[in-house]
């Protein structure tokens, strides 16, 4: 039998669809409140499992201080809301509720979160669940999984939660550092789908020309527009039946923010110069920027912050992980001996001391870099000697005598960075390790700030 489930709610016509929706899939309902002490009236006589909560309600009581209520009373909660107010979000966010969705809600995003929900709050009840499994050295992961390495507990937990997430259908948000593995995590989820079998398409919102962004998403038909010689299929529809994972979506400009939040909630597109055609897709969404930030300062769309979170995973970095960091070096030697050919059996104590001691500001991507120019300048079957660099000394911008904007600074942090480079981009040694960003973000920011090597 299904849980019993008590809304609160103000809206009557909301809280009516809302609970036409529940009984048709068979959870029973209790009476709708519309107050937080008509709220807790219902809890005492019907005792319900699992409550949706509206954030703003009649009286002088909010559905926060319900919240509160409901965790002494270790009663699940979902809330349900459209208020973008930074202050109340924060405050919601401090009841640790098992989940957020934003009205005007969707029949399936409001049944997947409930059977996540219920699943997350069995878990943090029960002792034996709860406990995230350690991973023993004699047992591999599922091998949809095996191309994540790691043991410590904070990589446990991001895998538990791609565990409980992957089967499902529901919007994932992940959350992390650049460089910490938030598209292999993608991936992973793709993998232990049932899509898996589809395609899989990844999309840089960052390394996108501002004038083709809408072309390159949405697709175009031919003679759309001047240029336009040829239909082009757009990567959501590229992504029919599959996944679609936006990376760096906090770089995509407003105007497409609109259009994306219509592709989520009506799963329909509509090409440059065509006719709209609905899409089979799901989604994923990677940013390393403060989304309720952004959204607090008018920079992100709040309905599309909450149709794109309804399941935020958070990637650790690598300071966060630091028992991970030896056999990550590992595992990138073995990988890279075998490129180049070469044997090497492990490292030195010494170069395991400094990899372990570093502070690793690019995260993965840093330490997979540097080990692989490790292995290019090892010529026996140890590596005795690692380059790490100073951050204290690696770009020294010296204070201008008048305050320069955000974006000049900007300017002059990658130039310098360049110049150290003798302005190589890509691979080992290039401005892009240095910086620990993604070579195809340090090109779009480049383009964006108008940075060009000057001709000899």
């Amino acid at each position: 039998m299904k849980q019993k489930l008590l809304i609160v709610e103000d809206q009557f016509v909301e809280a009516n669809n809302l609970k036409l929706i529940l009984t048709a899939e068979g959870y029973q309902v209790c009476s709708v409140a519309s107050s937080v002490h008509a709220a807790l009236a219902v809890i005492e006589k019907e005792t319900p499992d699992l409550v949706l909560v509206d954030i703003f309600l009649q009286g002088e009581l909010t559905g926060i201080d319900l919240a509160h209520r409901l965790r002494e009373k270790k009663i699940a909660f979902i809330f349900i809301s459209a208020n973008s107010d930074k202050q109340v979000l924060e405050a919601a966010k401090l009841t640790e509720p098992y989940g957020f969705l934003v009205k005007p809600i969707r029949k399936k995003d409001v049944l997947v979160m409930l059977n996540i929900a219920w699943y997350l709050h069995q878990c943090r009840q029960s002792p034996v669940i709860s406990k995230t499994p350690r991973i023993r050295s004699d047992v591999r992961p599922p091998v949809e999984l095996s191309s994540v390495i790691g043991t410590s507990v904070a990589m446990q937990e991001t895998l538990h939660a791609i565990k409980i997430v992957g089967p499902s259908d529901i919007s994932v948000l992940l959350l992390g550092e650049s460089g910490t593995g938030k598209e292999l995590a993608a991936q992973c989820i793709h993998n232990i789908s049932a899509r898996h079998k589809n395609p899989f398409i990844v999309v840089n919102c960052a390394a996108l020309p501002a004038n083709l962004i809408e072309s390159e998403l949405f697709g175009h038909e031919k003679g759309a527009f001047t240029g336009a010689i040829d239909k082009r299929t757009g990567k959501f529809e590229q992504a029919h039946g599959g996944t679609i994972f936006l990376d760096e979506i906090g770089e995509l400009p407003v105007d497409l923010q609109a259009k994306l939040l219509r592709v989520l909630q009506e799963r329909e597109i509509e090409p440059i110069g065509g006719y709209k055609r609905k899409i089979d897709v799901r989604f994923i969404a990677a940013t390393n920027r403060d989304l309720e930030e952004e959204v607090a300062n008018g920079r992100f769309r709040m309905d599309l912050y909450y149709r794109l979170s309804v399941f935020p995973v958070k990637l650790p970095s690598l300071r966060e992980r630091n028992g991970d960091i030896l056999l990550l070096a590992d595992h990138f030697i073995k990988k890279y001996a075998q490129t180049e050919n070469k044997f090497i059996e492990g490292m030195t104590e010494e170069v395991k001391r400094n990899l372990a001691n570093y502070p690793w500001p690019g995260n993965v991507r840093q330490l997979e870099n540097i080990m692989y120019r490790c292995v290019l300048l090892t010529n026996g079957k140890y590596i005795t000697e690692v380059q790490l660099p100073d951050r204290r000394n690696s770009v020294a911008l010296s204070m201008p005598p008048s305050v320069k904007t955000i974006h000049e600074n900007e300017r002059d942090y990658i130039v310098s960075a360049l110049e150290q480079c003798q302005w190589k981009l890509y691979g080992p040694g290039g401005a892009a390790e240095l910086l620990a960003i993604n070579a195809s973000t340090l090109s779009s920011r480049m383009k964006k700030l108008g940075i060009e090597k000057k001709k000899a």
